[in-house]
């Protein structure tokens, strides 16, 4: 796969970036490349929005490693729209990248865009939300994603200490999951299912809902205000004279949304304890309600060493050579099995969070006060 660009005819590639001169000259923050040398070859970096700081953090690490590996980058949010990163990929290609790695906004919506990529010989990683639907999808880059469920329900069998049922309990928990059209949600969902599935069978704990299919408990696009309103429907449908002691929610965003319901019915006071509330990413905004004890724990995901494997990645397949993975049987996106390279997630709370995200310099001190 050496020189995989090499046969794309050079006149086409300088027409192409006359007709786009500012996506050719500028990154998504509209200031100049980083200048590598004449040979530099360029990655397009395609990530879902910038309304989450997981994922602008992503997008820096991503630009930064790549940079450091001597590449040139251009780097384009989609904001939510899977039409609107169809185009900016479609572009990057028209731009002539030498490779892509895409955060899906929709993982089924890039099947068309990912075939121009491969008539162009551009290969493509995956980058955390594997994409569907596709044979041009080369490798993925992601974490143990089925371990973030198992470590959310974990931490919500201890907190309640359910082993030791039938001393105390039973008690209540409402599921929630991320969106639909991410094919890490199911990962997530099933992960912590696993671990609390015989727990529900056997009445330690109750979904006073009914709602324990993942059509049913799913949140479009990770968005806070819609998990916000489904928990404001449930507390106003199933708990005028019940309380909730947990609930699984399968990221940071969400669980704000989640725990705004609840202080709004009164969870917080002295008679009416905050719940169990989980969470994923470790953002700023939810490390700094857990120091409250508003949310109880969230789930680690080092981004800075996602980027640098998804650039190494970049950088075995443009020399052609085969990148490191460690999974190469899991991830079948409908068209294949996609090798992977996952990371471990860890779980954070309290009694953590300074020498798991501060002292590693994920977070600094001063974002969380």
């Amino acid at each position: 796969m050496t020189n995989r660009r090499a046969a794309l005819p050079l006149l086409a590639a300088a027409t192409a970036c006359a007709l786009l001169l500012t996506a050719c000259g500028q990154n998504s923050e509209g200031g100049s490349r980083e200048k590598s040398g004449d040979d530099a070859r360029t990655i397009g970096i395609a990530m879902p929005t910038k309304s989450s700081e997981r994922w602008i953090a992503d997008g820096r690490n991503m630009t930064a490693s790549l940079k450091k590996a001597g590449f040139r980058t251009t780097l384009q949010y989609g904001e939510d729209d899977p039409d609107q990163q169809v185009s900016q990929i479609e572009n990057m290609i028209t731009q002539g990248v030498d490779a892509l790695v895409i955060a899906a906004i929709n993982g089924e919506a890039l099947s068309n865009v990912l075939r121009q990529a491969a008539d162009a010989d551009i290969p493509v990683i995956s980058y955390d939300r594997l994409i569907l639907g596709s044979d041009h999808v080369d490798y993925y880059a992601s974490f143990d994603n089925e371990k973030v469920g198992e470590l959310q329900a974990g931490y919500i069998v201890d907190k309640l200490e359910l082993k030791d049922w039938p001393d105390e309990g039973p008690f209540n928990i409402e599921l929630f999951a991320g969106s639909n059209d991410d094919n890490n949600t199911k990962y997530f969902f099933n992960g912590a299912m696993k671990v609390l599935k015989p727990y529900i069978d056997d009445k330690r704990l109750v979904v006073r809902s009914g709602q324990t299919r993942l059509n049913q408990v799913t949140t479009l696009r990770w968005d806070g205000g819609t998990a916000q309103k489904r928990m404001d429907d449930l507390l106003t449908s199933t708990y005028s004279s019940a309380r909730v002691d947990a609930v699984l929610s399968p990221y940071d965003g969400i669980s704000i949304g989640i725990l705004s319901a609840l202080k709004s019915d009164d969870y917080g006071s002295s008679a009416k304890p905050l719940p169990v509330v989980t969470g994923q990413d470790a953002e700023a905004a939810s490390v700094k309600s857990i120091i409250a004890g508003e949310q109880t724990q969230t789930v680690y995901k080092d981004t800075r060493a996602l980027a640098q494997v998804a650039s190494d990645m970049v950088e075995a397949v443009l020399d052609g050579k085969k990148p490191e993975t460690n999974d190469t049987t899991t991830y079948d996106n409908g068209k294949k099995v996609v090798p992977a390279h996952l990371l471990p997630p860890v779980s954070v709370d309290k009694s953590n969070y300074q020498s798991v995200l501060v002292d590693s310099g994920y977070l600094k001190a001063e974002d969380l006060r």
